[in-house]
């Protein structure tokens, strides 16, 4: 074992600290989170960094093409460059080779089944599965789109939304048109608690002996949504769904760490029983 090795996430960011690239991030990653131009002393002091210490920094992104400089204001906002790149990988697939062995090692383990879903044109878009080893199991088709809000996935993805982005989700849905004021209001509520405790369950939601147990996969703030979920069948000796959850929530933080869709300080202190696939 390295000496590196024992290091703290810390203690490894400050050892192999590149101040330059830092405030290049910091920048980068401000703008984009304003979304509205801002002049390099609005910068400076929102960074809580002097003007001149960020003026090299500027021209060096403004010169390479990732920032571009209003000629009356001054001020600076993102060009499409970051767009463009990241156009060359796309996001599922990231997202996909991060999660398809942790999924594998999760199933194994659990001897359960589990799927990763994310919200496609208002539907909720199956990714990926990895089978249970047991001879009865429950399967759903990779590519298969379902109701956003009467399954499990579903339930996770809108309750990690924005309420802008989930109100504006919902007007569109023909579904969510069709039920009464009060069972609106009733499902408004339950994803408020889907939200406050980090998970959602189904008993026979679907079909009689269907169980679900679903988290989602990465930040709040994270542009892409995901929910790994755990799809079985009741049988007399089990299983119950919160023994898994657990392990199913390491596995979701971990592909979450690996896909770039949460830092790694931000994971959450379940076991990290899945943190390493089997090969």
């Amino acid at each position: 074992m390295t000496h590196d090795s024992l290091l703290t996430l810390e203690e490894r960011r400050a050892k192999y600290s590149v101040p330059a690239l830092e405030k290049g991030l910091d920048v980068l990653e401000y703008l984009s989170e304003q979304a509205v131009p801002l002049t390099q002393a609005e910068l400076a002091r929102a960074l809580n960094r002097q003007a001149g210490e960020i003026f090299r920094m500027l021209a060096c992104l403004e010169s390479r093409g990732y920032l571009r400089r209003e000629p009356t204001t001054g001020a600076y906002s993102l060009t499409l460059k970051l767009f463009e790149l990241s156009r060359t990988h796309s996001p599922y697939e990231v997202l996909l080779k991060a999660a398809q062995p942790l999924m594998r090692s999760l199933a194994e383990d659990l001897r359960e089944s589990c799927h990763l879903s994310v919200l496609h044109r208002e539907r909720v878009l199956v990714l990926a599965q990895e089978e249970s080893p047991k001879p009865f199991r429950l399967s759903v088709e990779v590519g298969s789109l379902h109701s956003p809000l009467h399954t499990t996935s579903g339930r996770v993805l809108l309750a990690n939304m924005t309420p802008v982005d989930c109100e504006d989700l919902l007007t569109h849905d023909l579904e969510w048109r069709r039920e009464k004021p009060a069972a609106r209001t009733q499902l408004l509520k339950h994803l408020a608690v889907i939200r406050a405790r980090g998970y959602e369950r189904a008993e026979g939601e679907r079909f009689i002996g269907g169980l679900d147990i679903g988290v989602p996969v990465g930040a709040p703030a994270s542009s892409i949504k995901a929910v790994l979920t755990i799809a079985t069948l009741k049988e007399k000796s089990g299983p119950t769904l919160e023994t898994m959850l657990p392990a199913l929530k390491a596995c979701a933080d971990v592909i979450a760490v690996h896909a770039g869709l949460k830092p790694e300080e931000e994971a959450s202190d379940a076991p990290a029983a899945h943190s390493s696939p089997k090969i």
